[in-house]
């Protein structure tokens, strides 16, 4: 038994388990409206967004990418969709269509220039963010959409299914990452994109295309998200989702993502976001200034940077010994 304990804590995702556990038990002892139904729903509900983009992000990362401009094409698919909906109508078929395809081809442009550039994708995708959301408050005068249909602002439920909207949407992107990541052939050849570009290109593999989908993935769901965001607040305001990417790449990289590619699963960035959620929620009970969130994202970013740089040297060192 003591084995497979010590062999079970080795795993990325048992690890982030118990520390979620042992915090929600914290949490539970200080504030008695922790662990209330109604609190976990809440919970549920407001980070479904964030699961929605993490789910895009997370393609990008295992590819050998980082994208820093979803919030930026959530936001523009986000106006781009009401601004059609409230003059042509349509139902939400129309509206998570166009938006995957808006999100979709903003995406593609990434890869587009960090292919045919050769540049870093960080730098590459912080550009495009500003220039997205440039573009977006230059058009839009920083003014929101008040006038959504009906429809879109009201409760939805898909088959009785007794779950928020925002949750359901967020379950299903998640299941659907898993799929391809998992089942299909494309899925390996982002691990194998991210984990050798060099391998992956003698392979026969399609770099640019691997990379024109997996940003473009990213960008399908960042838009997909910020549908579901202006269905949760009954408005489309141009700046309202911006300033969280950094609270997504922290969930992913929690959930055991390299910002060096070739590692990730969906079960992880799931953990991830689910232990955001637990230490910002009771911070936040406990009477923790917001600002502190900050300070937690940075040095989760820092720790997985500094773990990932000092498992490529131990890796380093080790191939070294085995070539002498």
């Amino acid at each position: 038994m003591p084995r497979f304990l010590s062999i079970a804590f080795r795993r990325h995702d048992v690890q982030i388990g118990v520390i979620i556990a042992i915090m929600a038990t914290f949490f539970s002892t200080r504030s008695p409206g922790f662990l209330t139904l109604g609190n976990v729903a809440d919970l549920l509900e407001n980070y479904s967004v964030m699961a929605i983009m993490a789910a895009g992000l997370l393609v990008v990362l295992i590819s050998g990418g980082i994208d820093i401009s979803f919030e930026a094409i959530a936001a523009v698919s986000q106006f781009l969709v009401a601004t059609f909906l409230v003059k042509f109508g349509g139902n939400w078929f129309t509206g998570f269509a166009l938006a995957g395809l808006f999100g979709a081809l903003l995406g593609v442009v990434n890869a587009m220039l960090i292919y045919y550039l050769g540049a870093i994708s960080v730098i590459v995708t912080i550009s495009t963010m500003t220039f997205y959301f440039s573009i977006l408050m230059f058009v839009t005068q920083g003014r929101s959409i008040y006038d959504l249909p009906n429809w879109f602002t009201s409760n939805v439920s898909f088959l009785s299914i007794p779950l928020p909207f925002p949750v359901m949407v967020a379950t299903i992107a998640l299941l659907l990452t898993l799929f391809l990541l998992s089942r299909l052939p494309i899925g390996r050849q982002i691990y194998g994109l991210g984990g050798n570009p060099e391998a992956a290109k003698r392979m026969g593999c399609n770099i640019v295309g691997l990379q024109c989908f997996a940003y473009g993935y990213s960008g399908f769901m960042a838009a997909i998200a910020g549908i579901v965001q202006a269905h949760r607040v009954e408005e489309v305001v141009p700046y309202a989702l911006i300033g969280r990417e950094l609270d997504v790449l922290a969930a992913v990289v929690l959930g055991g993502a390299s910002l060096s590619g070739g590692i990730g699963t969906v079960s992880g960035t799931v953990l991830g976001i689910l232990l955001l959620a637990v230490l910002q929620n009771g911070l936040t009970l406990v009477g923790v200034s917001s600002y502190s969130f900050g300070l937690v994202t940075g040095v989760v970013i820092l720790a997985s940077v500094t773990a990932t740089a000092y498992a490529a040297k131990r890796q380093r060192k080790r191939s070294v010994r085995h070539a002498i």
